[in-house]
């Protein structure tokens, strides 16, 4: 190439042609920063997977042809730095996921609804008859919370996955919050192996199979 040394070769040297994990973990922006534009499919569905692969098995080869190096040690060192740049970014992406993948149960357990919902749950017989006294919720639950900049209204739907000496099922709830004060508007418990739901509250008036009694 124009602006390759004299004295750089044009063929990688057989002990820096190794997978490249500076190519393989920042994919375009390594791509872009070493004159591999190949990198840039990364954006075309299906084919960025392959990618992937491709850049980590292939990366030192074709940055070593398409950009200018001094030698061999500068080559094999602007390659760790992307190595670690990008390990170090990995890094933190997963953490920020764990985190948020962490964090998000934990907040809508601190709702006052939630807490409602299991006191509601926990103090019923017939769940208690199914599931036992010593129901315990799964530290992942789905749903969603939604409460307004001034705290006066909300909406907070509950699926809560629970188990206890007796069985395991699952909790569905739908509480409404007016002028600061939660009320439950739906709570069924479906136990697993059972046709039959446990409905404890369905002000909203929804068809539920199989259920006996509808209060």
């Amino acid at each position: 190439m124009a602006d390759q040394p004299l004295n750089q070769p044009a063929e990688i040297p057989a002990e820096l042609d190794r997978w490249n994990w500076g190519a393989f973990f920042l994919t375009w922006i390594w791509g872009i920063g070493n004159s591999v534009f190949i990198a840039l499919l990364m954006f075309v569905p299906f084919v960025n997977i392959v990618v992937i692969f491709v850049l980590g098995a292939r990366g030192s080869r074709w940055a070593w042809r398409n950009r200018a190096w001094r030698d061999a040690e500068h080559f094999r060192k602007t390659q760790r730095n992307w190595a670690i740049a990008g390990l170090i970014s990995w890094v933190v992406v997963f953490g920020l996921a764990a985190t948020i993948a962490v964090g998000v149960p934990r907040f809508m357990k601190s709702n006052d609804a939630y807490r409602m919902t299991m006191d509601a749950v926990r103090g019923d017989q017939r769940v208690k008859d199914q599931i036992g006294d010593d129901l315990t919720d799964s530290f992942w639950i789905g749903g969603n919370v939604n409460v307004d900049g001034s705290g006066g209204a909300g909406d907070a739907k509950f699926g809560i996955p629970i188990e206890g000496s007796k069985g395991s099922g699952k909790v569905l709830s739908h509480a409404v919050r007016n002028g600061g004060i939660w009320k439950m508007r739906l709570l069924i418990v479906t136990v697993d192996g059972s046709d039959t739901p446990i409905i404890l509250i369905n002000e909203e008036n929804v068809a539920v199979p199989g259920a006996e009694v509808q209060l």
